[in-house]
């Protein structure tokens, strides 16, 4: 009877399970439900009391559940914390700074002299550059001490309440040297500074304005694109109603300009080659400018590789570098055998098109003969490698998507990418070729044609895929050449610009939009007005910036910016801060171009991770058994140089750690005249610039 009862008060009470998870040296509750209602409100019988201690203890076992996760998480970012302070050590220990490139890294190996040279003047010009931030450094820490001190005196000075009555009631005699010393310096900011102040914040509010507003109309023009679904319109006839391309098939040039790409070479010679176009129609030119015996022969294998398979591939290489990618491109189109192509297609050596991709960008200049390129956007094989490609696929996704695709819908024109592109190759011998004189000879040549008269077209649809930097190192060097080598083209085309025979509105989008606003005030206000003013604001109070300006406008551009790819929502504070935080690089590139200061024509070549897609369309090669062990050996060589010759390492950027304790000095001076928002912004701008000044974002070397 007794077991009876128990059986039944066993199914009367439906209790809730513990359902715990013993490993072995720790212990943790994979799983527990909390004690319901039920349990506490069951009717008094007599297991009540043993109900009570089982939910007790399962409250218990809840509490200890929680600390036990709490605890985990303390220990989780402890650890965190030693490891962020571990990394700072480390680099700080290593003692590389971004004054320490070699010269070796400059690819003009022929001349030392003249490499040692280039070398010498870029650092002079970085150091008179970081001499400055250096010196507004010290300034706003001895201002710091000089404003703290007074606010412990009493002398709490807003930027909207100075209480000169204070200054100039109280006699000199009783005020001490300390007092008279800050009257002066009120007085002097009032008078002077202030007034200097306010007008450039103004400049920089009135041109960041403009930018904004041309940004939000290229993005209207891009919601109306994709409202009313436009896209280039083809000359359809009823043998391309498919869209294939068939009956179209004209002789097309595909080159592939490549300097020292050992990671990357297979990839692109093997997607060029197994494009979707006739052999007989086809010629790939592998133009090589690598100074690195044992690179140039893995590229002379890959290329008699596919020769054996039957493509039409030649190989290419230059004694010299002269002239760059424009120089090996010009050299290219100087063979004899060229006069029988019509176009030619551009790839960099990390670009793996796809085979339709001839037929989906050529069968755009039927029955068309204005235009003279057809553009496809990039796509990116490693975008969500680290936080920094997160970063760069935002600020591309809104180039590709709103910028080049709004300019080639509605003008017929855009700065040319230097690859993915198919050019008419009448359209570049009429254009005058391709020039050495800048370091964006892609954007050169464009302009020059635009000037022509030939249209452009943008394909936002056709993707082809590349990779991105991984480390802030190489994106800081591709950085400066894309926004230096724009303004050494401004200086040289402007004359042209003015003489040409183009109508009136299309010399303003290119004086105005395509070089002053876009390439040369977007870096000036960027860094002016976030870098310069904002902190100076601070230790001038008279001066201001509203709040709307500091935050608001910025977080709407920012929105803006990252709608092309809404799956980096989560990243817009970070996009925000480091956009703020390239602003150096940006503004010392343009500064250099404009000005043809010593780094203006310093290229690098960008280095690539050899992280690429999976190449399951590609068919593997029926290799030489003697060729492939020829080839492994290579390889191996080569990667045994590389470990010994080129080891990585990560850097201190000085010019962003000055620009990183500037923010926070101005940030704790904001405290002094309670500045809500500006004190976030700043500190928060600070530890951006921190973070990349001690190269802890992107790829991270041990």
């Amino acid at each position: 009877m007794a077991l009876f009862e128990w059986w039944k008060g066993k199914e009367s009470h439906r209790g809730t399970p513990v359902v715990v998870k013993m490993e072995n040296p720790n212990w943790s509750i994979a799983e527990i439900e909390g004690p319901s209602e039920e349990d506490f409100l069951s009717p008094i019988n007599r297991n009540k009391a043993k109900m009570r201690d089982k939910n007790a203890k399962q409250l218990t076992w809840v509490l200890l559940l929680k600390a036990h996760r709490a605890a985990g998480c303390l220990s989780s970012i402890a650890s965190a914390a030693f490891g962020f302070a571990a990394t700072i050590t480390r680099r700080v220990k290593a003692g590389r700074t971004d004054s320490d490139d070699p010269a070796a890294e400059f690819d003009n190996d022929n001349d030392d002299r003249v490499e040692i040279a280039h070398h010498e003047e870029k650092r002079r010009v970085a150091a008179r550059f970081y001499s400055f931030i250096k010196a507004f450094l010290i300034i706003s820490l001895v201002l710091l001490c000089f404003e703290v001190a007074a606010y412990c005196k009493g002398w709490h000075f807003g930027a909207s309440k100075l209480q000169f009555h204070y200054i100039l009631s109280t006699p000199f005699g009783i005020r001490g040297s300390f007092d008279w010393i800050y009257s002066k310096w009120v007085l002097i900011r009032v008078e002077y500074l202030a007034p200097l102040l306010q007008f450039l914040a103004n400049v920089c509010i009135f041109l960041f304005l403009i930018q904004s507003l041309d940004r939000l109309v290229l993005c209207v023009g891009c919601f109306w694109i994709r409202l009313k679904k436009i896209k280039p319109m083809l000359e359809m006839n009823s043998d391309l109603e498919s869209g294939d391309g068939e009956g179209y098939i004209p002789m097309v040039l595909v080159q592939i300009p490549m300097c020292n790409e050992r990671e990357v070479y297979q990839h692109s010679i093997s997607a060029v080659c197994n494009l979707d176009w006739p052999k007989s129609k086809m010629l790939i030119q592998i133009l090589d400018d690598s100074d690195d015996p044992t690179t140039r022969m893995l590229i002379k294998e890959e290329v008699h590789k596919w020769q054996a398979q039957g493509a039409s591939i030649v190989y290419r290489h230059r004694l010299n570098r002269e002239g760059y990618k424009a120089g090996n491109l010009k050299s290219a189109m100087s063979c004899s055998y060229v006069k029988d192509y019509e176009f030619v297609a551009i790839f960099d050596a990390d670009f793996q098109p796809t085979p339709d991709f001839l037929k989906k960008t050529v069968i755009h200049f039927k029955d068309n003969d204005e235009v003279g390129l057809v553009q496809a956007r990039w796509s990116f094989v490693n975008k969500d490698e680290n936080l920094l490609t997160r970063l760069q696929n935002i600020n591309l996704s809104f180039h590709f998507e709103v910028e080049q695709q709004v300019n080639g819908i509605f003008i017929s024109f855009f700065g040319f990418n230097g690859t993915a592109g198919v050019w008419r190759i009448k359209a570049l011998e009429e254009s005058g070729g391709w020039l050495e004189r800048t370091t964006v000879e892609d954007m050169d040549i464009a302009v020059r044609a635009h000037l022509k008269g030939w249209k452009f077209v943008f394909l936002n649809d056709v993707e082809c895929q590349c990779e991105l930097p991984e480390s802030y190192e190489a994106y800081r060097k591709q950085q400066h050449r894309w926004h230096s080598g724009p303004m050494q083209l401004f200086r040289l085309c402007l004359p042209d610009i003015i003489r040409s025979k183009i109508s009136f509105w299309k010399k303003a989008n290119l004086i105005l939009l395509f070089f002053l606003l876009r390439k040369l005030i977007l870096p000036f206000y960027s860094f002016t007005l976030f870098c310069v003013v904002l902190p100076m604001t601070m230790f001038i109070p008279e001066a201001q910036l509203p709040a709307w300006i500091v935050c608001y406008i910025p977080a709407a551009m920012s929105f803006l910016n990252i709608m092309p790819a809404p799956k980096c929502f989560p990243f817009i504070v970070p996009y925000l801060l480091f956009e703020n935080t390239m602003s150096v690089t940006k503004f010392n590139a343009m500064i250099s171009g404009l000005f043809q200061l010593g780094s203006a024509y310093e290229w690098i070549v960008t280095k690539k991770s050899g992280r690429c897609c999976d190449n399951d369309h590609i068919p593997e090669l029926r290799e030489d058994p003697h060729l492939r062990e020829t080839t492994e050996e290579l390889q191996n060589q080569a990667k045994k140089a590389s470990r010994k010759n080129k080891k990585k390492h990560n850097r201190i950027y000085m010019k962003e750690l000055s620009l990183a304790f500037l923010l926070l000095t101005a940030s704790a001076r904001s405290l002094l005249s309670a500045q809500g928002i500006h004190f976030y912004f700043l500190l928060f701008q600070g530890v951006s610039f921190l973070l990349v000044g001690l190269d802890l974002i992107g790829e991270q070397v041990d």
